[in-house]
Formats: structure tokens, sequence, C-alpha cells
């Protein structure tokens, strides 16, 4: 099987943390997902996202996908 390409969707989650005062833990507790699984997204390693996890974690950070996400265009 060919490895996959890499995605280039680059996400600002430590900016957004940092502006907000807020923890790994804080986030995962108010957003209901694990600190694991908010260190996965934070570091570029998730290949998705639900868009209810994506919803939820705007509504808590008080932001759009779009301050979350952007693509990289290399």
């Amino acid at each position: 099987m060919p490895p996959e390409d890499p995605h280039r969707i680059e996400i600002r989650l430590d900016d957004l943390l940092a502006a907000r005062g807020m923890t790994v833990a804080e986030l995962a507790d108010r957003v209901g997902i694990t600190p694991v699984n908010v260190s996965v997204l934070k570091n570029g390693r998730a290949k998705a996202i639900r868009f209810s996890t994506l919803s939820k974690i705007c509504e808590v950070l008080d932001c759009q996908p779009g301050d979350l996400m952007v693509f990289r265009r290399d």
C-alpha cells in the first residue's frame, strides 16, 4: 500500500489556547474529549475531525473554523 500524502492543513490551536489562557486539559474537559485527542489535533496528527467536535471547540474558544485551521500552499 502506498504511503499517504501528508495533509496540508495547519492547526492553530496553540495560538487560540494561548490567546484565551486555556490549557489542553481545560479545553478537553469543556469539549468532552480526552486531552490526548486534543493533543493529536493540536500537533497536526489528526486525520479527521467530527463536525460536532469542531463545533464544540469553536463554541468553547469563541472562534470560527477558519481561525482554527488554515491550508498551507507549500
